[in-house]
């Protein structure tokens, strides 16, 4: 992989080759990416999806969409340093192609803000409970009217495939979807694969997927203009490593951040793991005047990730090589200097906030209200798809909102278009139209 092809400009219908020396400072290509997710619909509606505690009204706590935002801040600082250390490193970038520090920075908090946009609601339950239809529910009668590739889509249905579907699929009126450039698209993408074939590795891009095969042909276009393909293999674009660590610097800190606003972890035992983590770098005399909760957990959170972005940095920088060859097989935290310490906020999150008996409860509610909408939509689609739709299918249909299709020109496709029309709904919406639907 090479900088050059990396750092693409290019746009889904583009005829001629964009310039990183020609653009607009004011008004650059990278910059206009954010924009664009920022006013997306898919975008507006992670305010109201699950981040880890659905439902909450006890306190303010963090959904989908704060948290995107916060990550997208993350992001640009780690591009923005991580781009100042490869112009030095790379400097024809900037003298001959033009490009700066802050086109780093730029495309990486754009492909972090939208880093979440496919998710569907109640997290990743959300995911579990469409797979868990298709796999052991009313969907698995699909199966063997389907490939093995498209099954597994449905079976091991994937937040992030669907976020590249959302972001370029092509619509009538909207063609390549958000056109966002291929730069931002290849950080985007955590998981270069398809579902299909499972091949378990060390390897963190090959953790889950990141494509479905609606939408191979485009990826595959993607990924050659940036030089993600050698022969059979496929790589992560090397900025992918900083949207993945500014996602794993703020749910380690904001996730125990929230359980503490909660009451579910006590103050004076998550202060102690917060100074565990910054200790070496605590102004103690400022830190001693501090006489409110929220200003010293601000304070020790703003250290906190000041302390990672840093370290992540530096980990990104000294392993470029590695990176750009496609060898670089970790996560930028599991290499942290920090690492112990983030595992123990860790595991005292997992036992206080995720595996609380408020968000299991509250999962377990979502997980019905998919199967049911799943039930009804699905099956409205494939006889529509079919020509023989009764009145109650094209009732069901009709709340579907206008633009949006459900029956494709395939089976796999209107399955897959009922399945991310049901991941498209905020928390509460899901839950209204089932109890709707499904009494």
């Amino acid at each position: 992989m090479i900088w050059e092809s990396l750092l693409s400009l290019k746009r889904f219908g583009d005829t001629n080759k964009r310039l990183r020396i020609e653009q607009d400072n004011l008004r650059l290509g990278f910059e206009v990416d954010y924009d664009r997710v920022v006013f997306s619909n898919a975008f507006r509606s992670l305010q109201d999806k699950t981040q880890v505690i659905p439902f909450s009204k006890t306190d303010f706590v963090h959904t989908r969409l704060t948290h995107s935002l916060e990550v997208s801040v993350v992001g640009r600082s780690l591009g923005r340093m991580a781009g100042h250390a490869i112009l030095q490193k790379h400097p024809h970038l900037k003298q001959s192609l033009g490009y700066q520090s802050n086109d780093f920075g730029a495309i990486t908090a754009a492909a972090s803000l939208a880093h979440d946009i496919g998710n569907p609601p109640f997290g990743h339950s959300g995911e579990k409970a469409i797979g868990h239809f298709f796999s052991s529910g009313e969907g698995v009668k699909y199966k063997n009217k389907l490939t093995d590739k498209e099954y597994q889509d449905l079976c091991d249905f994937e937040g992030n495939a669907n976020g590249f579907k959302i972001l370029t699929e092509s619509n009538l009126g909207t063609q390549g979807g958000l056109r966002l450039s291929y730069a931002t698209l290849g950080a985007f993408v955590k998981y270069p694969k398809a579902s299909l074939p499972v091949k378990p590795t060390p390897h963190v891009a090959n953790k889950k997927y990141g494509y479905f095969q609606l939408q191979k042909t485009f990826f595959k276009e993607v990924a050659d203009e940036l030089s993600l393909i050698d022969g059979e293999k496929t790589f992560r674009h090397p900025l992918t490593y900083l949207v993945e660590a500014a996602d794993d610097i703020c749910y380690t800190i904001i996730d125990f951040e929230d359980g503490i606003n909660l009451g579910w972890i006590s103050e004076e035992f998550a202060l102690e793991y917060l100074i565990n983590l910054v200790k070496d770098q605590i102004d103690s005399k400022k830190y001693a005047q501090l006489a409110f909760k929220p200003q010293r957990l601000g304070y020790l959170r703003a250290l906190a990730i000041n302390s990672m972005i840093k370290d992540a940095v530096d980990t990104f920088v000294n392993n470029e090589h590695s990176i750009l060859l496609g060898t670089f097989s970790q996560s930028l935290l599991e290499k942290s200097r920090f690492k112990p310490q983030i595992e123990d906020i860790i595991k005292i999150s997992v036992e206080n906030v995720y595996q609380s008996k408020e968000v299991i409860q509250k999962e377990v509610m979502g997980h019905r209200a998919i199967t049911t909408l799943l039930e009804h939509y699905c099956e409205a689609a494939v006889r529509s798809f079919n020509n023989k739709a009764n009145v109650h299918d094209k009732l069901i249909l009709s709340l579907v909102p206008e633009g949006i299709s459900m029956a494709g020109k395939t089976l796999y496709e209107t399955l897959l278009n009922s399945s991310c029309f049901v991941a498209s709904l905020s928390d509460g919406k899901a839950l209204r139209m089932a109890k709707d639907i499904g009494g």
